[in-house]
């Protein structure tokens, strides 16, 4: 199978990936937008560290996950999806012990955001268009 056939095979699944951690950066500006005009700066500032610790290891799992298709590469496939997500959860780990030891986190706008942008992929299907 030649490169061009496979990259139409991963062509749906990394659009759909991309849109979302597009979504999510959305989301992390109008939450850090609105928390800082309710609460301040560094609530803000804990609303981005949150959301960026939740989108930084997804966008690095999405890169990985679509990197093979095709049923002759299906060990890669598997391979690198499973490399991808062993990978997204020591990066996730690493992100929050440097956040934990480096900056001034506010954990209400810090957990909430980071939760929220860890549940939207569940709930962007629900609004996007399936059928690319």
């Amino acid at each position: 199978m030649n490169f061009s056939k496979r990259n139409d095979l991963v062509k749906n699944g990394r659009k759909l990936a991309y849109i979302q951690i597009g979504i999510a950066l959305i989301t992390v500006i109008i939450c850090a937008v609105v928390t800082y005009l309710f609460w301040g700066v560094d609530h803000a500032k804990s609303a981005i560290f949150g959301g960026l610790i939740a989108i930084i290891p997804n966008m690095y799992f999405a890169h990985k996950a679509f990197k093979y298709a095709g049923a002759r590469s299906s060990k890669k496939v598997l391979e690198s999806f499973y490399g991808g997500e062993k990978m997204k959860m020591v990066l996730t780990a690493v992100l929050f012990a440097l956040a934990f030891k480096f900056l001034v986190i506010e954990p209400v706008p810090f957990f909430g955001i980071f939760c929220l942008i860890m549940v939207l992929p569940l709930l962007t299907p629900v609004f996007i268009n399936k059928n690319f």
